[in-house]
Formats: C-alpha cells, structure tokens, sequence
C-alpha cells in the first residue's frame, strides 16, 4: 500500500500501518498471549490459534467497519477519508480512483496490528496515553494547539485518543515483525545486458554462445555500470521473472533472453552467497514483504465487517 502521500501530515506516520517508520511505544502490559510465532529464519508469521474476538464497543456512534468485534468510527473513517483527499491537494497528486479501499484497508491493516500486539501482551494504558499527547500538545505549541488540530482534521477528542492508542500499538507489532528479520539472507551478484529489441537481444545471445565474453559485452552496452545489478535477495527486486532466473543460475553461467516492460534482459551469475549481509535498502523491502505478509496471514484467520460502501 503506498501511504507516502500521508506523510504531508504531522500525525500521518501514527495513523497508517505500513509505514516503516514507527511511532514511539507505549508500556508493555504484565501478561502476554501470542497470536502465532514468527520464524525467526524468515520473515514469515505463522498463526498458531484463531483470534479471540473484542467485545465490540457500547457506543451509540455509526460505524465504518468492524475488525474482530472492534469498531471503527464512520466519523474517523470519514477524517481519514478528508485527509487522505487533502494531502493529495498539497502535494498535486491526482487522487486515485480507489483512494476509499485505500483508506479501508489501511485502517483494517493498523486495526489488525494493534490487536496482534494486545494479543501478544503489549497494549497502551491511559498513563501512556496521556504522556503521548502531552508530547503532542507540546510539539504543537500547547493544547489548544493540539484540539484546533483534531477540529481541522475531523476528529472528535475520544476518536483521536482511540486512533492514537491504535497507532502506537499497530508501530510496536511493526517493530517486532521487522526486528525478526534477520540481517544476513541468501543473495546473488548479478551483472546484465538490457536492450530494446528482441533482435539485438537473439543476437547478442548468440554471441555469447560463441564465446564472447559477457563482461565484455556488457561494458559495451553500459560502460558506467557494467551491468552490475549489485547483490540483492530473494523478494527484492519488483519483476520475479528477473529474480527466478537469477536465483535459477549457477556462478559464472548466463541466462536466455528474458523479456520484460523495460526491455529484453541477459543475466550473469557473478556469485552467490548462502548467507550474505543485507544491504540497509534490501533489509527495508524483506521488512516491508514480511510486515505484509504478517497482515495477510492475520486477515485470514479475522471476521472484518466493511459498512461503507
């Protein structure tokens, strides 16, 4: 989910799920229930029990939806939507034509990893709370500051607390789904030749099967780079087609032609590495896979109501 056109907003990084960036923590509760285990070889939850529903809330308000019982203001639901459609205004972005499921499924997510996080023993308390908008108020130039704010953004004070302690707790599952992934991954070295044509590829290929050299080849072709695609990790890169053959390559070997939007590709398998250190970026995207990955699992095992259409 693409959350960056939030971030235009002081709050934004609080109230959205899968942003990497997370909110500072709340306190640990004194009891811990865990939902499922997650491996800590790969970043891959594993639910061990179904979700034991929460009691749906007493209020009178209309509701948006309802994740395992807990309910989401049509009110919030209705702020988020007003921010998500103003942030789009600042930036000069067009907004998409499924910013709702957007906003829905972001709400659904956070929901999700908040109760993941209760469940596994971590929920913010009042005294919590209390400091993190006390914090809040003093970054804003003090409390009327911070109530202007929430009128301006479409919150009542109870959604904004509700919100607030939903984001924080949703920022302490992400933590600890991203601190499990290890730092060190099975990776490959990969150099490559990319052309437009499927002709000047079939004919490059048949070069290379005469006993031209690649590297050669590929200096030719990209002489700043080489063609060097650096070391990277399964999950990685965006097109799998590229990442299957380059995993499927034995060092020192070539691929066929591979043909994707971009253009028609040669591999090379430099080297490969078991266990390779993480590049900080690769870390990030195997964080990213895993924190969704985390999500889709939960959502399979929750009853979640849309009452929006």
């Amino acid at each position: 989910m693409n959350v960056s056109k939030l971030l235009v907003f002081l709050f934004a990084i609080c109230f959205f799920p899968l942003v990497i960036t997370a909110c500072n923590q709340g306190s640990q509760t004194a009891t811990s229930t865990s939902v499922g285990v997650i491996n800590s070889d790969t970043p891959t939850y594993t639910p061990e029990a179904t979700i034991t529903p929460i009691p749906p809330s007493a209020t009178p308000e209309p509701l948006a939806m309802v994740v395992n019982g807990e309910g989401i203001t049509l009110a919030e639901y209705q702020a988020e939507m007003a921010r998500f459609e103003a942030s789009s205004s600042i930036t000069g972005t067009i907004l998409a034509p499924d910013a709702n499921t957007q906003v829905i499924n972001e709400l659904v997510d956070q929901t999700l990893l908040a109760q993941g996080a209760r469940e596994k023993g971590f929920e913010v308390d009042d005294a919590a709370l209390e400091e993190r908008i006390g914090a809040l108020q003093e970054q804003l130039g003090g409390p009327q500051a911070l109530t202007d704010w929430q009128i301006t953004h479409g919150y009542t004070e109870a959604d904004f607390n509700k919100a607030l302690k939903r984001s924080i707790e949703a920022a302490w599952m992400r933590d600890t789904i991203m601190a499990d992934v290890p730092e060190t991954a099975e990776e490959v070295h990969v150099f490559q030749i990319l052309v437009p044509t499927s002709a000047e590829a079939e004919e490059i290929y048949t070069s290379l099967q005469s006993g031209k050299d690649f590297m050669t080849l590929a200096a030719t072709y990209e002489p700043l780079t080489k063609g060097d695609l650096g070391w990277f990790p399964r999950g990685y890169l965006d097109d799998q087609a590229i990442e299957e053959a380059a995993f499927s390559l034995q060092s020192e070997q070539y691929s066929p032609v591979i043909h994707t939007e971009i253009g028609y590709h040669i591999l090379y398998l430099m080297e490969k590495d078991p266990n390779h250190p993480l590049q900080p970026d690769a870390r990030r995207a195997l964080q990213e896979n895993a924190i969704q990955e985390w999500v889709n699992n939960y959502k399979e095992l929750s009853e979640i109501q849309i009452l929006v259409p």
